[in-house]
C-alpha cells in the first residue's frame, strides 16, 4: 500500500435484536422476503414475525430445545393451532448460519431454510397488503435482512 494512505475499514453491518422494520407497502404474491444470520451458540429459540397492526400473520418460531419449527398466527391476542411436522430434520442448527426465504403467494407462505423447502403455511389472516412489519427477536444475530 502506497504511504500516507490509510485503509478503509468497512464496519461490520448488525442489525439490532430485537428488529423491527416495515415492509414497504406489505404483502402480495410473489414478495419474498429473506432473513440471514448466525444461531448464537447458546441459542434456545428465537422467531422471526410477519405481522399486521397488533396481529401476527406468520410466526416462524425454531425451538432447540424441542427440536421443533413451530409456525402459527395470533390474532387479537390469541394463538391459533400450532403447526410443526416438518418433511425432514431441524434445518437449524447452533452456532451455524442461516438464510430463511419467505415466498407470499396467493394461498400461503412457501418457507426455506439454507435453500431448501421447510414448508407451506396456508394464510389465516388474508388481507396481505396489511401484514405490512417484521419483526426478529430471540437468540440470533442478523447479517442480512430484505424485506
Amino acid at each position: 500500500m502506497p504511504p500516507g494512505i490509510q485503509p478503509v475499514i468497512y464496519p461490520n453491518m448488525s442489525y439490532p435484536i430485537p428488529l423491527f422494520t416495515s415492509i414497504p407497502n406489505g404483502l402480495y404474491p410473489s414478495k419474498s422476503i429473506i432473513i440471514s444470520g448466525t444461531v448464537l451458540p447458546d441459542a434456545q429459540r428465537f422467531h422471526i414475525n410477519l405481522r399486521s397492526g397488533m396481529d401476527i400473520a406468520f410466526h416462524l418460531n425454531p425451538r432447540f430445545n424441542e427440536k421443533a419449527v413451530v409456525r402459527n398466527t395470533q390474532i387479537n391476542n390469541s394463538w391459533g393451532p400450532e403447526e410443526r411436522k416438518l418433511p425432514g430434520n431441524m434445518p437449524f442448527t447452533r452456532g451455524q448460519s442461516f438464510s430463511v426465504w419467505i415466498l407470499c403467494e396467493v394461498q400461503c407462505f412457501k418457507v426455506s431454510v439454507n435453500g431448501q423447502h421447510l414448508c407451506e403455511y396456508y394464510h389465516r389472516l388474508k388481507n396481505l397488503p396489511g401484514i405490512n412489519s417484521l419483526e426478529v427477536a430471540g437468540d440470533v444475530l442478523l447479517t442480512h435482512v430484505q424485506t
